[in-house]
């Protein structure tokens, strides 16, 4: 049984009203709302039936706004644009023209800027049919937001099907020739947050990486295997004993734009795992070791390594790499993205 129903999750600071989408079928309750395309929470069953929320989210728009959030600010859930992670030293050149973009993280650019895509309203429409239930979420980002040039015309596509797999489907258009690379930044936490993500298990099919210094690649392509960013064999993401854990970006071979299988996280204990499926070139791996912890609702809730984000997307500073996969979209052309999490409980 497929079902959506909408409800009100707040207003923002001028009045508006946002809205709540949930999406269900007969074992996965998805909440989305369109401040920010944030999925607010996944619930699942464990092996023993047991039902749990399984991604790092708030149940009311209050939180999401509050200064104790914004004041850390890990992107919980939401669409990250107009372009994603990191651009060195804020500065971008398109066609002989620089522009000089937010520094918001360290001396450079990160997830769109002071105000991305993950803190502004989308228009929504509710998609319901037999074989799936989602939502469709339109942005229109003007010429010079965030200093970015163009007109872009953003659209992501949340659906849920019988199969347990959560599609988001990204598309967008220019009236000038800009930069585009949309991901979502949930983090997930397979045991339901009685632990942290320490003794979940990956697998990646990546066989390589962008070499890092201080986050920003230095334009190198270097082989994982044998190292402590080889995932080719499902392992703990704490078996490399690394201090901080990852936030790193892996790369796929021949991603040719279909959608191909490139990873799993499973949790032993739950017996949960999520299936990753994208036609994006590579994924950032981020541990969380930045997480804040909360006080919600009298609560503390989070902190360090309290989820893991696995964002499917194009590698980061790319506009300074050419042989990197570009991120540059011009008018004419047609940005079309997607990935899968398929939930599945052994």
């Amino acid at each position: 049984m497929m079902k959506i129903t909408t409800t009100k999750f707040g207003n923002l600071n001028n009045g508006t009203e946002v809205l709540l989408f949930t999406l269900e079928n007969n074992s996965i309750t998805i909440k989305i709302t369109n401040y920010g395309g944030i999925i607010t929470s996944i619930d699942m069953p464990n092996r023993n039936g047991s039902i749990e929320n399984i991604v790092c989210g708030f149940d009311d728009l209050e939180t999401y706004l509050s200064d104790e959030y914004l004041s850390s600010y890990p992107y919980f859930g939401a669409i990250i644009g107009r372009c994603g992670n990191r651009i060195a030293n804020g500065h971008l050149e398109i066609e002989g023209t620089t522009y000089e973009l937010a520094v918001n993280n360290g001396p450079n650019h990160l997830h769109g800027g002071a105000v991305g895509f993950d803190r502004r309203l989308f228009d929504a429409e509710v998609i319901d049919e037999k074989s799936q239930v989602g939502v469709k979420l339109t942005y229109l980002s003007p010429d010079g937001e965030e200093n970015y040039p163009g007109n872009l015309k953003v659209t992501c596509i949340y659906t849920l099907n019988e199969q347990n797999e959560l599609g988001i489907q990204y598309y967008a258009e220019t009236d000038k020739t800009t930069v585009v690379n949309l991901t979502n930044h949930t983090y997930f936490n397979l045991t339901g947050f009685r632990e942290n993500i320490l003794n979940h298990e990956l697998e990646l099919t990546a066989t390589a990486m962008t070499e890092m210094i201080e986050q920003i690649p230095t334009g190198k392509i270097v082989p994982v295997i044998g190292t402590a960013y080889d995932f080719n064999t499902p392992k703990k993401l704490n078996a490399a004993g690394l201090e901080m854990g990852y936030d790193d970006n892996f790369v796929f071979d021949d991603q040719d734009g279909e959608l191909n299988y490139i990873g799993c996280l499973s949790e032993n204990n739950s017996f949960r795992k999520v299936e990753i499926y994208t036609t994006q070139p590579g994924m950032q791996l981020y541990t969380g070791y930045w997480n804040p912890e909360l006080t919600i609702n009298g609560k503390k809730k989070f902190g360090s390594f309290s989820g893991v984000a696995l964002e499917t997307q194009h590698y980061p500073d790319s506009v300074h790499h050419s042989r990197f996969p570009t991120v540059l979209l011009k008018p004419g052309e047609l940005y079309d993205e997607k990935t899968v999490y398929k939930f599945i409980t052994e």
